[in-house]
């Protein structure tokens, strides 16, 4: 059995929404968030390498919920909520690129698709 069918199968599992946001970058570095720059707003470890990122808090009551799978336009796999931003962000999302200051920086600030998932309730 392939990963792309594990990968499908978990897919399945959930209803499939879209919205246009702002996405951003972010590094797990103490001067882009603060002095425990390794601990989400949901209390997760960051590690680079993982497929995380942040929300907008309005996009919280829209369903893009802790542990909610993502697509991002122009980003390959599945990343999943693990962080929350500040207050003043809306209809925004924040990827995290770990350490890598010139990644976050390259991708910038652009307007693009995401689906996310909602559990199916069987």
């Amino acid at each position: 059995m392939g990963c792309k069918t594990e990968e499908k199968r978990f897919e399945d599992r959930f209803v499939w929404d879209s919205i246009h946001v702002t996405a951003t970058a972010y590094n797990s570095l103490a001067y882009q968030t603060n002095s425990n720059p390794h601990i989400t707003a949901f209390g997760d470890s960051l590690k680079p390498g993982l497929n995380y990122i942040a929300v907008s808090r309005d996009l919280l009551r829209k369903g893009l919920k802790h542990n909610t799978p993502v697509k991002i336009e122009g980003l390959k796999g599945l990343f999943f909520v693990k962080d929350k931003m500040h207050y003043k962000w809306k209809n925004r999302i924040d990827i995290y690129m770990g350490v890598d200051v010139k990644a976050a920086k390259q991708w910038g600030r652009r307007r693009v698709c995401i689906e996310y998932g909602i559990p199916k309730i069987e």
